[in-house]
C-alpha cells in the first residue's frame, strides 16, 4: 500500500515539475515581442527571437507584432484651399518600435493604436490640402503629397511607442458630381498655356528666320562686292599686261592684224565663204605684198 501512494505522489510531483518547467517557458519568435507581466503590469519585454524564461502561475505572457502593419483608412471628403471638395483614400505603414510604451498607453491593444493612426493621420491630411489648391493637390500626387502629410504629422506618434513609415495615397479624386466639370475645366486651362507656348514659339522661330535671312542677305552682298573688286582687278591687270605687250609700234600692227584674222574668221560661217576687203587691210596687204 505504501509503495502505491509513493508510486502516485512521484507521478504527480512529475507531473506538477512537467507542468511548471511548461508555464515556464516562454518561446519569442522572430516577428514579435513578448510582453511579461506581474501582476497585470509589465516587468519586462522580449525582443529577441528565442526560448527564455518566467515565473509560472505568477507571470504571464502577451505578444505583440514585430514587424510593419498596415492600416487602411476609411476613404473620407476634404476641402482645398480654394473651396473644392476631393474624395482621399489612403493607408498607413507603421511600426511598434517601443512596446513598453505602447503597452503602457494603448494597453497592447492594435485597435486602440489603429484609431490613433486614424485621427492623427485624417487630421494631417485634412490640414495640408487645406493648404493647398486643388491644381497643387493633383498635380503632388507623385509623392509631394504624402511627403507633406508625414512632415505635418512629425513625431507626435512616438508617445505611443508608435513610427509611421509612410502615408500613401490610393485615391485622390474628385466627387461624382463635379468631376466632369472640373476636367474640361483643366483641359481648357491647358490648351490655353499650350497655346501660348505655340505661339511663343512661333514668334522666336520667324525671329530666328528673319535674323538668318539678313545674315544670309550681307554674306551675299559681301561676296558679290568682293568678286567685283576681284574681276575689276583682274580686268586691270589684264590691260596692265596688254598694254605691257604691245608698248611698241611692231607688236601693235601685229595685235592689229590678229585681231583682222579673228573678225575674218567670225565672217567666214555658213555657205557664205567669200571674204572682200578693202585695200588697205592689213590682211590684203599680206596677200597682195604692200
Amino acid at each position: 500500500m505504501r509503495k502505491i501512494i509513493g508510486r502516485f505522489l512521484t507521478i504527480i510531483i512529475v507531473l506538477g515539475a512537467i507542468i511548471g518547467l511548461s508555464g515556464s517557458m516562454v518561446v519569442t519568435r522572430e516577428n514579435e515581442y513578448k510582453l511579461i507581466r506581474e501582476f497585470g503590469r509589465v516587468s519586462r519585454v522580449i525582443d529577441q527571437a528565442g526560448l527564455s524564461f518566467k515565473v509560472p502561475f505568477i507571470q504571464t505572457t502577451a505578444s505583440l507584432p514585430k514587424e510593419i502593419l498596415i492600416y487602411d483608412l476609411a476613404a473620407s471628403d476634404v476641402i482645398t484651399m480654394d473651396k473644392k471638395t476631393m474624395m482621399s483614400d489612403s493607408y498607413v505603414l507603421w511600426e511598434i518600435t517601443d512596446p513598453l510604451k505602447f503597452a503602457q498607453t494603448l494597453n497592447s491593444s492594435i485597435l486602440n493604436a489603429e484609431r490613433r493612426i486614424d485621427t492623427t493621420v485624417y487630421n494631417s491630411i485634412k490640414n495640408v490640402i487645406s493648404s493647398m489648391s486643388q491644381n497643387d493637390v493633383i498635380s503632388g500626387r507623385d509623392g509631394e503629397l504624402s511627403q507633406a502629410i508625414m512632415n505635418n504629422i512629425g513625431d507626435s506618434m512616438e508617445q505611443y511607442g508608435i513610427r509611421l513609415l509612410a502615408v500613401e495615397t490610393k485615391q485622390l479624386d474628385l466627387p461624382a458630381d463635379n468631376k466632369a466639370a472640373v476636367y474640361e475645366r483643366m483641359i481648357s486651362e491647358r490648351d490655353k498655356i499650350a497655346a501660348t507656348y505655340q505661339a511663343e514659339g512661333q514668334a522666336e522661330a520667324r525671329m530666328i528666320q528673319n535674323t538668318t535671312d539678313r545674315e544670309i542677305a550681307i554674306s551675299i552682298s559681301n561676296a558679290q562686292a568682293e568678286a567685283a573688286a576681284v574681276t575689276a582687278e583682274g580686268e586691270a591687270e589684264y590691260m596692265r599686261i596688254l598694254a605691257a605687250a604691245y608698248n611698241t609700234e611692231e607688236r601693235a600692227e601685229f595685235y592689229g592684224f590678229i585681231r583682222a584674222l579673228d573678225a575674218a574668221r567670225a565672217s567666214l560661217t555658213g555657205s557664205q565663204n567669200t571674204l572682200i576687203l578693202p585695200g588697205d587691210s592689213p590682211i590684203a596687204r599680206i596677200f597682195t605684198g604692200q
